[in-house]
């Protein structure tokens, strides 16, 4: 044990007494993720908004009285300030000239109604054979203001629609919730799909920055002679390596997780009115934290091994990057197959990665069974132990250590 401690000390040394390396794998990672999240959360919700001032221009071509007597006092409702110019249908090059406009991003919006419109729609029988009237609305969704329109006038219309045809109504009634979801149950929805490969990334990255540079560089600088020369247990080199390059990369991790956590409200704010309210007990942090654990166990392991079959730290970084691939992948496929959702079948807890990105997604989404957990806890530390032992090997190899 007093050799496994001196092995850690010494790589805490090595990593913390670089400030260079300190800031660029523990600081900067979380402070990127950070800026980048908030200023990509910023720019898709500035670019939704509509000055409240702003007044639209809207030409209408053909424009009934139900136009008028109906839509037009909905959207004044709603606060949604219009200057309507009407165009004759029989001015092609006027509306020629119109659409270009919208085009060119100086008018927002056009409607073209049918003619008579208003009494095609009392008469129109499908079953008459009669043709539908038609409402076109040209638009430009480049430009916010043009799109908005488009969006409310879309939706006026095809709640007036709802009015003239249907036979009964569908939850209709305004003041009754009929979506019984809460809006945390969505938010940790939404968390545990994205979150727990956003955490096997930012996992994998952290391993990635310790892991060659610990091994395959001292065998570059030839410093790993000197350690394999010494009285201990090659075991007592390779457990002092992963715990240290384990907690390492746990610290870069956390980094980046931080930066995402703070970050996601301003994320996503952009993407819509959702509210982050997901509230998780303290037992689940600590399920987390010794997931998280034991999947660093595994990534260090497996990254160790290949930078202890490379010659130096680019060959190892070349060698771990199909590594990289395949976790993406697997890390995809598990957010994309229902991966908040607890599974019935225990054996996929034994596949790793696989299952530490299913049981943080039960976490996150509140779904969380303690038989899940710890099959993946305890199968990750054995394939842990295993990686112990190849590396243990490979360490007791002179072919594999000194290969040049």
């Amino acid at each position: 044990m007093k050799n496994i401690l001196t092995i850690i000390k010494k790589e805490f040394a090595r990593f913390f007494g670089d400030k260079r390396l300190v800031l660029t794998t523990l600081i900067l990672p979380g402070l990127l993720i950070f800026t980048i999240y908030t200023f990509m959360g910023s720019a898709i919700f500035n670019g939704t908004q509509v000055d409240e001032n702003y007044v639209t221009t809207i030409y209408t071509i053909n424009a009934p009285a139900s136009f008028q007597e109906k839509i037009q006092p909905l959207l004044t409702e709603s606060q949604f300030q219009a200057e309507y110019k009407a165009i004759d249908a029989s001015d092609k090059e006027g509306i020629n000239r119109i659409k270009q406009e919208i085009q060119n991003q100086n008018i927002d919006l056009c409607i073209e109604f049918s003619p008579d419109f208003d009494q095609k729609v009392a008469e129109y029988d499908v079953s008459l054979g009669i043709t539908a009237p038609y409402i076109r609305m040209y638009y430009n969704s480049v430009k916010s203001e043009s799109f908005a329109a488009y969006s409310l006038l879309n939706t006026m219309f095809t709640n007036y629609e709802g009015t003239l045809t249907n036979k009964f109504d569908i939850n209709m009634q305004p003041d009754i919730q009929f979506d019984l979801a809460t809006n945390e149950d969505l938010t940790a929805t939404i968390l545990g799909m994205l979150l727990p490969f956003l955490i096997l990334m930012f996992l994998f990255s952290g391993c990635m920055a310790v892991a060659p540079e610990s091994i395959a560089g001292e065998k570059e600088r030839g410093t790993i002679a000197t350690l394999l020369v010494t009285p201990m247990k090659r075991s007592e080199l390779a457990m002092g390596k992963l715990m240290s390059l384990s907690v390492i990369a746990v610290l870069c991790a956390i980094s980046s997780f931080i930066g995402t956590i703070i970050s996601l409200p301003n994320l996503m704010k952009g993407m819509g009115e959702l509210e982050i309210t997901a509230s998780y007990q303290f037992i689940d942090y600590i399920w987390l934290l010794l997931i998280i654990i034991s999947t660093v166990l595994i990534l260090i392991g497996l990254i160790s091994v290949i930078s202890a079959y490379a010659k130096s730290v680019k060959e190892a970084t070349t060698l771990v990057t199909p590594l990289m691939i395949v976790v993406m992948v697997i890390g995809l496929f598990a957010m994309l197959s229902k991966s908040t959702e607890v599974s019935s079948n225990y054996l996929i807890y034994l596949i790793p990665i696989y299952n530490s990105i299913k049981v943080m997604g039960n976490i996150f989404s509140f779904q969380m069974a303690v038989v899940p957990v710890l099959i993946t806890i305890v199968s990750n530390v054995v394939y842990a132990s295993a990686f112990v032992f190849f590396l243990t090997k490979m360490f007791n190899s002179e072919k594999v250590m000194f290969s040049k």
